[in-house]
């Protein structure tokens, strides 16, 4: 039974229109304009994947400033979009589509033209800002424009598939034009594919229904962004200012302490930024756990394989590039079975086998030979993690979505794409927090107990200090210190081997929690295609939410 089907408020005439029917204009082309804004999107959002080497030869990173790039990106990604949420709730989603698109362009030109590490720091941020409005709000309108849940479930495949061939492409863009030396042009293609968005958007697209009441959260979304900012902030640089440091363990404790500051202003306000009632929905709760434990473990592997194969092993842009395609090209290729797997099978059993296979490609890529620079070792983990992904992505959405009230959609994506994007934050931060740590502490017993002279091994000493084992590893040949480049790439090799571990424990956790979890939740996913679409109702009381 779906929350809200007891409720007496009037609901919309059922809807027994068959299958076949023509589709309007207006809904190809909101379909067309949502799957195109959240491509645009997630290829300003990947790019980074095949660009780290390169990063650190153009900017001469150290530390954690690679790590900054793609965490710039996520942070207002995750911080803003519950309030795009609800300002799409209140204005239309449409608007923020727009909106979103324009501002996911200018943050593509300053990349494209950053002097510094920290400039890019800056477009990133910009990127994720507009990102964080077209996540929510294009996946609002693909929802809102079907009229019932089958139709629902191949909208949101489509939007999902949109989403990975963003993904997919920006690596191999990026590698592409990288390989020409101009890996500047990827972000100036991002830019200037924003303007197909906003045409197909401005002229082509309908927009959701607008709710009244719905209204801005400030102190919930204060609390929010200072203590996810400063959470993350801790576990960036944890590993290289040490965990025990005075501002490492500050921002962890005063970010908690916002944190739950948040939960309990959320409780109380009558206009939530997150509307916990929603939780109280065991299929919305546990799709919401599923989504971040298993989107940090497709991440933390991708973070991962571009990180080993960039920074650490120095190889061509464009193999990294080709590798994404096995890991974000299976999602976008196998739209159509998705659809057909979700309409013949449980939500349960396609994310408990996805998590399953990606489990499989992180144990099977933690075994690599970091000395061993073929990337053919790489062929299957990425092509079991990608399939893992494409398994997983579309039926945890359309499960968290389809679980709520029909006028709550709005609310639920936001939540959703939150939850989601939570663990692609959270997936480099702690996969590039757990290999540093472990590197920094191989290489230092390295250092100690090697033969190296004298000087060499104060200038490594020094190195590794500034910048970490990746500092050293990247030192030219001749220089002080570069004697230590071997131990350096051991102790890297390790510290991402044991980074491919945790990613393949926290798959296997969502695979478990995905199979216990949702036992006896739903039937299939489009077994109310035909009947009434009953989670259309006006009432949002909680006893109206958390019915049944």
């Amino acid at each position: 039974m779906h929350p809200g089907i007891n409720d007496t408020s009037p609901t919309r005439p059922p809807s027994r229109t068959p299958l076949t029917r023509r589709v309007p204009r207006s809904i190809r082309g909101t379909l067309a304009a949502a799957s195109l804004a959240v491509m645009v999107a997630q290829i300003a959002n990947a790019l980074p994947g095949a660009l780290n080497g390169v990063f650190q030869e153009t900017f001469g990173t150290v530390g954690s400033q690679l790590t900054w790039i793609t965490a710039a990106f996520m942070i207002p990604v995750v911080v803003f979009e519950l309030t795009f949420g609800v300002l799409g709730d209140k204005y239309g989603h449409r608007s923020l589509v727009i909106g979103g698109a324009g501002v996911v362009m200018i943050g593509s030109l300053v990349c494209a033209v950053s002097p510094t590490v920290e400039w890019m720091w800056v477009g990133s941020a910009i990127n994720g800002l507009g990102a964080g409005a077209v996540f929510p709000a294009s996946l609002a309108l693909v929802a809102s424009v079907a009229e019932t849940s089958r139709e629902r479930i191949r909208g949101i495949a489509m939007w999902a598939g949109f989403l990975s061939a963003g993904s997919a492409a920006s690596p191999l863009l990026g590698g592409i034009l990288a390989d020409f030396g101009w890996w500047r042009g990827a972000y100036v293609v991002v830019a200037v594919s924003g303007l197909a968005v906003l045409a197909v958007a401005l002229w082509k697209s309908q927009d959701s229904e607008r709710q009244q009441g719905r209204r801005p959260d400030l102190w919930g979304q204060i609390t929010f962004a200072l203590g996810l900012i400063l959470v993350l902030f801790g576990l960036v640089q944890g590993p290289e200012e040490g965990w025990s440091s005075t501002r490492v363990m500050g921002a962890l404790i005063v970010g908690v302490t916002f944190l739950i500051a948040f939960v309990v202003i959320e409780i109380r306000v009558p206009s939530p930024l997150l509307d916990l009632r929603l939780f109280r929905i065991r299929e919305f709760t546990i799709s919401s756990a599923v989504a971040v434990i298993g989107m940090f473990a497709f991440l933390g592997a991708c973070f991962a394989t571009s990180m080993w194969l960039g920074p650490v092993q120095h190889q061509n842009p464009l193999y990294t590039g080709l590798l994404f395609l096995l890991l974000q090209g299976p999602a976008f290729a196998m739209i159509p079975l998705i659809s057909r797997l979700q309409n013949r099978f449980a939500a349960r059993g396609l994310l408990t086998a996805g998590f399953l296979t990606m489990a499989a490609g992180g144990l099977l890529a933690s075994n690599n030979d970091v000395t061993n620079r073929s990337v053919s070792g790489f062929i299957l983990p990425s092509l079991l993690v990608g399939i893992g992904f494409a398994l997983t992505l579309s039926p945890m959405t359309s499960s968290a979505v389809n679980s709520v009230p029909r006028n709550l959609t709005g609310t639920a994506s936001a939540a959703t794409n939150l939850l989601r994007d939570l663990g692609f934050a959270l997936g480099p931060v702690l996969v590039g927090a757990v290999a540093l740590s472990t590197a920094g502490n191989a290489l230092g017993s390295a250092l100690t107990g090697s033969t190296l002279p004298s000087g060499e091994l104060e200038s490594a000493r020094a190195t590794a200090q500034a910048g970490g084992p990746i500092a050293v590893n990247s030192l030219p040949t001749g220089a002080p210190g570069s004697a230590a480049r071997p131990l350096a790439l051991e102790a890297l090799g390790q510290g991402f081997a044991q980074a491919f571990v945790v990613v393949s424990v926290a798959a296997l956790v969502a695979a478990l929690l995905s199979w216990f979890g949702l036992r006896g939740v739903g039937a299939l996913a489009g077994h109310d295609a035909d009947r009434p679409d009953e989670t259309a109702t006006t009432g949002d009381e909680p006893e109206d939410l958390i019915r049944a």
